[in-house]
């Protein structure tokens, strides 16, 4: 598998994003350093910005299952918290301008189906938080999700920036294949509430690993209700990570 790569976009996100799809990795896989930030150069030309992204050791990154017992200790490290940051809520826009982010969506997705070589359907519908979610239906997708979601999760990075850019605003709009984050949220959910438990009975911060900012809304959501404890989400993309903390 390829350990190293370096990808050129408008953007370092973008960039990001495509070196992730080419290693088939996610956010908490890798490392990166920015080799050249966007920007225009002399005679009106466009510099593009480049980042070089490598893969973590192997003993950083192992992919680990969580136990139908307990959460892994494995999963969490301990911090000290900030105070509570909820993730940004949809922003409540017309039809006609929520029509425009889901066709910029549609767009990019149907771009990056294409350089696979696949033929699907996408599905548009509206999510539980407002959310414009595009399920990639049809045929033979496991290439799209990749071992443990990486690859998916690589594709929503890049899709994200792309349709920002192309509508020149921030609107959560969520990839999924054939359902797959829907089974996720479920298992997401239920990590939320072990962790939970895991804090009211040690008394102590619980930081999970790096998600994206999908994941980490799914945590927040799962336990915002709950009295004993208190979410977070600290540090800087794509190794944002939320830290569950007694209140």
């Amino acid at each position: 598998m390829k350990r190293e790569t370096i990808a050129d976009a408008a953007t370092i996100e973008e960039a990001l994003g495509a070196a992730l799809i080419e290693l088939g990795a996610e956010a908490g896989d890798v490392e990166y350093e920015v080799l050249d930030e966007p920007g225009k150069r002399l005679f009106g030309a466009v510099r593009q910005a480049r980042v070089r992204v490598w893969m973590k050791e192997e003993d950083e990154t192992a992919d680990i299952e969580l136990p139908e017992e307990a959460l892994p200790e494995e999963l969490v490290e301990e911090t000290l918290p900030e105070p509570v940051v909820a993730e940004a809520e949809a922003e409540i826009l017309t039809d006609e301008q929520l029509d425009e982010i889901a066709d910029a969506g549609v767009a990019a997705t149907q771009a990056i189906l294409a350089g696979f070589g696949i033929e699907a359907t996408i599905d548009e519908y509206e999510g539980d938080d407002g959310e414009i979610i595009l399920d990639v239906v049809g045929g033979d997708l496991g290439i799209l999700i990749g071992r443990h979601g990486k690859t998916l999760d690589a594709m929503q990075t890049l899709v994200s920036a792309l349709t920002n850019r192309v509508v020149n605003r921030r609107y959560p709009v969520l990839v999924d294949v054939e359902g797959y984050r829907s089974r996720r949220r479920v298992k997401l959910e239920d990590i939320a509430k072990r962790t939970a438990e895991r804090v009211a009975r040690q008394g102590r911060p619980v930081k999970l690993r790096p998600m994206s900012s999908y994941e980490r809304k799914v945590v927040h959501v799962a336990l915002r209700e709950d009295g004993r404890v208190v979410t977070v989400s600290e540090g800087e993309e794509p190794f944002r990570q939320v830290v569950v903390s007694p209140k």
